[in-house]
C-alpha cells in the first residue's frame, strides 16, 4: 500500500469512475479447477482476504486539499455461491456479475465468488474495485492470502495529518502551475467520442473471452516473427480489433508500465502509448513498444497532476477525461505467483486475470474498444479478452471465435475457456 496511507491520482481516477464519471473497472482473478473446491478451502483464502492489504476502505479529508485517505475495513460480502451448476459456456457472463455493487469507500471492495462447473470442476473469483489494486496488485493480494506474509504492512506512524497534506499538496500544484504557465496557457485536449450503438444480438456493452496456450509455444510463434511475449500479445489484440470490422488504419493502443519496486497492493502503475498500422507484425510493434516505455503520458496540458486531487471530481474528471483512452488496452500483468497454482489441494488447471465493466451504459462507452490482459502461470500464458464494441462484437461467442481465428492465423493453437 502507499507508504503515505493517501490515495495516488490513479486511485482518485478509479474512484471517479465508481461514481459515475467514466466507465466503472474493477478488476478480476479467475481460478479454474478439475474438481470441485472443498468449502473449508473457500472459508480460509477469505478470512484470510478479510485481514489482509484488501480489506480498507476510503475516508474523506476534513481539511480542503488534502488527499483522501485509506481506513482499515473488515466488513466484506460473503462468499457469493452460484446457484447450480454453471455450463463452462456460461462462465465468463456468471463472472461479469460479479463485479456489481462493490464500493471501495462506502461498502466493501471486494468480493469472492465461486461456482461448479459442468465438466466437474469449479470456479472462483476474486473481484475487486480498481481502486484498491492494479492487476499485478491483486496477484500480490491473492499470493498473501494463500500463502501468508508477502506484502509489507503499511506503517501507520508514515501516515501525514490531513493539515500537513493540504499544504504539500497545494504547494505543489502552485509550484507546477507556474512551471508550466512558463509556457503559455496549457492546451486541454479534447476528450474522445464513438457513436454509442448497441450490438443487434442483445443490450449488453461488454463480452468477454479468454484463450490459453502453451509458453514453449507463444514464445516460439514470437520468436518466427522477430517480437517477444508482449509485441505479440499486442499484436494479437489490435489483430483481434481490425479482425471484428474497426474501420481505422491507425491504431491507438494504451500499454500499462509497472512501476513498483517492492510487491505492494496498490495501483503502482504509469502508463504509454503507440500507434499500430495494419502492416505492423510482432517485429515491429516490439520495436515501438521498446521506444514508448522510455516515456509515459503525462498529466493534461502539462499542469501538475495534484491539481487532480485538490479541486472538485467533477472539475477533475473533465481535466483528465480520455486521458490514456485510445482503441485498445494492452495489459500485460506477468508471471502470476507460484502459490495462486493451487487453492489447497485443488490444482489448478487456468487462472485468468482481467478488467471488466459492471453497470457500464452504451451511454458510458470510452473511445476503448478492446482491452487485452495477458499473464503467465506455470506452463501457460493465459489472454483475457474483453470487448466494448457491442455494434461489432455482438456476444461472446463471437469474441471467442475472432480471438481464435486470430490466434491460429499467427501460428498459436490456443485452447478457448
Amino acid at each position: 500500500m502507499n507508504s503515505t496511507g493517501r490515495l495516488s491520482v490513479l486511485d482518485d481516477m478509479f474512484l471517479r469512475s465508481h461514481r459515475g464519471l467514466g466507465a466503472p473497472i474493477v478488476l478480476q482473478g479467475l481460478w479454474r479447477t478439475a474438481d470441485r473446491v472443498d468449502a473449508q478451502v473457500l472459508e480460509g483464502l477469505y478470512d484470510a482476504l478479510r485481514t489482509g492489504p484488501l480489506a480498507r476502505r476510503v475516508v474523506r479529508p476534513r481539511v480542503p486539499g488534502a488527499r483522501r485517505s485509506w481506513q482499515p475495513n473488515v466488513r466484506a460480502y460473503p462468499i457469493t455461491q452460484a446457484p447450480g451448476v454453471l455450463r463452462v459456456t456460461e462462465l465468463l457472463d456468471w463472472a461479469d456479475a460479479q463485479g456489481e455493487g462493490l464500493d471501495p469507500e462506502y461498502g466493501p471492495g471486494w468480493r469472492l465468488s465461486t461456482a461448479p462447473l459442468d465438466d466437474g470442476g469449479s470456479v472462483v473469483c476474486l473481484t475487486c474495485s480498481h481502486t484498491l489494486a492494479d492487476g499485478r496488485a491483486l496477484a500480490f493480494a491473492a499470493d498473501d492470502a494463500l500463502s501468508g506474509g508477502v506484502v509489507p504492512p503499511s506503517d501507520p506512524r508514515a501516515r501525514e495529518s490531513d493539515w500537513s497534506d493540504a499544504r504539500r499538496q497545494w504547494w505543489a500544484v502552485l509550484r507546477g502551475t507556474i512551471t508550466a504557465l512558463r509556457h503559455g496557457i496549457p492546451r486541454i485536449p479534447a476528450a474522445p467520442t464513438r457513436s454509442r450503438e448497441l450490438g443487434a444480438a442483445d443490450d449488453r456493452s461488454t463480452h468477454g473471452a479468454i484463450l490459453q496456450c502453451s509458453v514453449a509455444e507463444w514464445n516460439q510463434v514470437a520468436d518466427n516473427h522477430h517480437g517477444t511475449t508482449n509485441s505479440l500479445f499486442i499484436y494479437l489484440v489490435a489483430t483481434v480489433l481490425w479482425t471484428s470490422g474497426f474501420p481505422g488504419e491507425t491504431i491507438g493502443a494504451t500499454l500499462p508500465v509497472e512501476t513498483r519496486a517492492t510487491p505492494s497492493v496498490d495501483n503502482d502503475i504509469a502508463t504509454t502509448q503507440i500507434s499500430i498500422v495494419r502492416t505492423d507484425t510482432p517485429g515491429t510493434i516490439r520495436a515501438s513498444a521498446r521506444s514508448a516505455y522510455q516515456r509515459r503520458i503525462s498529466a493534461p496540458g502539462g499542469m501538475p497532476e495534484e491539481l487532480l486531487q485538490v479541486v472538485p471530481d467533477r472539475w477533475a474528471h473533465a481535466l483528465s477525461k480520455g486521458v490514456g483512452d485510445l482503441d485498445i488496452l494492452c495489459s500485460n500483468i506477468g508471471t502470476l505467483p507460484a502459490s495462486l497454482r493451487a487453492l489447497g489441494p485443488h490444482r489448478c488447471t487456468g487462472i485468468a486475470a482481467r478488467g471488466i465493466n459492471p453497470g457500464l451504459t452504451p451511454a458510458q462507452l470510452p473511445r476503448k474498444r478492446l482491452a487485452g490482459y495477458l499473464c503467465r502461470i506455470g506452463d501457460d500464458y493465459v489472454l483475457s479478452l474483453v470487448s466494448l464494441d457491442p455494434a461489432r462484437v455482438e456476444s461472446a461467442s463471437a469474441l471467442r471465435k475472432l480471438a481464435l481465428d486470430t490466434a491460429t492465423a499467427a501460428g498459436l493453437h490456443p485452447r478457448a475457456w
